[in-house]
């Protein structure tokens, strides 16, 4: 059963980097809803009721139902900046979605399969994950929580690409409508297992032609001046 996120909101009449830092010290967070058939309005949500929100995965690309002052619109989560350093949320992006209009939205992939494929289990390989979250165009209703890839018949130098996700009917890739077919995960031998062992360097090193034409040259002169000496 999908869950139902519904985000209490009030209209923010002051504008300014000053107003926002008061908003924020009062536990509030400025943020903005547009697109759609209404003008753009900003409007300050609760911090902590937010926070809760984004602790669950599925309200990044879900179907909002946002309240301002008690009047109920459809959105998506579009944007959101946090500070650089302190876990704190600074604004929010809203974009209102029509039913009848398509909607982009980016959706996290999850992945199964993993502990049993044969390039893992018997191979001796590991997972590398290229993607993710993937992009997908649908109507409001369609839009998926997210994207189950199988890696379960994957064997070591194999890949699933974007065309081999199953995707929910009346959704698709954007990066497929783009010819773009990615990889999204791939098994690979650890880099240890694939490296050539180092070549042992000979016990003697060899002597270089122009040191032994010299070492014969001296080894003839020492012949004749014994043969004098005779």
């Amino acid at each position: 059963m999908r869950e139902a996120f519904v985000v209490e909101a009030e209209v923010r009449t002051t504008q300014g980097k000053g107003a926002s830092r008061r908003l924020r010290h009062e536990g509030k967070i400025p943020a903005i809803i547009y697109g759609g058939k209404g003008q753009p309005r900003s409007i300050t949500v609760n911090h902590n009721e937010l926070s809760k929100h984004l602790k669950i995965e599925a309200f990044y690309s879900h179907i909002l139902t946002v309240k301002i002052d008690g009047v109920s619109e459809q959105a998506v989560l579009k944007d959101l900046h946090r500070h650089p350093v302190r876990d704190e949320i600074m604004h929010m992006d809203l974009q209102r979605v029509l039913a009848d209009q398509l909607l982009r939205m980016h959706v996290p992939l999850h992945f199964k399969g993993a502990e049993i494929a044969p390039g893992i289990k018997t191979g001796g390989g590991i997972i590398e994950h290229h993607l993710i979250q993937v992009e997908v165009e649908c109507l409001p209703k369609d839009l998926p929580e997210f994207l189950e890839v199988d890696l379960s018949a994957l064997n070591v130098n194999e890949a699933v690409h974007l065309s081999q996700i199953k995707l929910p009917e009346h959704v698709a890739l954007v990066e497929l409508k783009h010819g773009n077919d990615a990889s999204v995960a791939a098994v690979h031998l650890p880099r240890a297992a694939v490296e050539p062992e180092p070549v042992a360097e000979a016990a003697t090193a060899e002597v270089p032609a122009t040191a032994q034409k010299v070492e014969a040259k001296a080894e003839g002169s020492e012949a004749k001046k014994d043969e004098k000496k005779k």
